[in-house]
């Protein structure tokens, strides 16, 4: 069971894309960095650092296939894994599937969910319907979908006889994710919505608040934190401020 024994700290990175996260380059010592910081996260659990890679990445032109999105090759995924397992790190696939349909993206990276130290992360901001563009409006999932993701999750743990495995939603506003309440407990997955809110502290809070005081029963609560974005209004909040947060965040990330 990954709760309440872990603390999950994660470094979220693109290969080639600062950007996007620390795990651009460098995965090695990005790796030593992770490993220290989340040590500051323990607090009386053991603490599980996490590399989240962005597997699919929403794209604002259209593609070849028209559905701006673009798909990290399995060299790369492979590469990840390596300096995870290295490490005794869990490994996420995060998944921004532009205008694609999330589950045959999800069903895509089979051959590396049925491993048992990797993850699923998925990013509905990005996912916008047939005439959208990722960027311009805000993408848009449902607890529907969100269930249909976590069932085929715990299709892979039983029939491959996994540990229990990760699965996380990021959310920034509650407009992302409607009728929440439609996903459910699966066996063998741990669900974990990723409270994504950029701005001052006061407003990481307010998005805090209004994003996890009606959690589902099946939901764990985790806690996003941006190197850039948040420190243009201030220092970014420790590890005992982040830890102070009700719920606890079990699942602490840094982009």
């Amino acid at each position: 069971m990954l709760f309440p024994k872990y603390q999950l700290v994660a470094y979220v990175g693109l290969p080639g894309s600062p950007a996007l996260g620390p795990l651009d380059k460098d995965l090695d010592a990005k790796a030593a960095k992770l490993e220290t910081l989340s040590r500051a996260y323990a607090a009386g659990r053991t603490p599980q650092p996490v590399l989240e890679l962005i597997a699919v990445v929403a794209r604002g032109s259209r593609g070849k296939d028209g559905l701006y999105r673009g798909r990290l090759d399995d060299a790369k995924i492979e590469q990840y894994l390596a300096v995870a397992r290295k490490h005794k790190m869990l490994l996420l696939l995060d998944i921004q599937p532009g205008r694609a349909k999330i589950l045959p993206e999800v069903k895509r990276l089979e051959r590396w969910l049925k491993e048992p130290d990797v993850g699923l992360a998925f990013d509905p901001e990005w996912a916008v319907g047939p005439t959208q563009v990722p960027g311009r409006v805000f993408g848009h999932t449902t607890g529907r979908e969100l269930d249909s993701i976590a069932a085929y999750l715990s299709g892979l743990v039983t029939a491959h006889h996994l540990p229990e495995k990760a699965f996380v939603f990021h959310q920034l506003s509650t407009r992302i994710v409607s009728d929440e309440a439609a996903l459910k407990a699966h066996p063998g997955v741990v669900t974990i919505k990723s409270v994504d809110g950029i701005g001052t502290r006061e407003d990481k809070l307010k998005t805090w608040a209004k994003l996890t005081t009606n959690l589902p029963p099946a939901v764990h609560a985790g806690f996003k934190l941006f190197y850039t974005e948040d420190t243009r209004h201030g220092p970014l909040m420790t590890p005992t401020q982040v830890l102070s947060l009700k719920p606890r965040p079990e699942l602490v990330v840094y982009e």
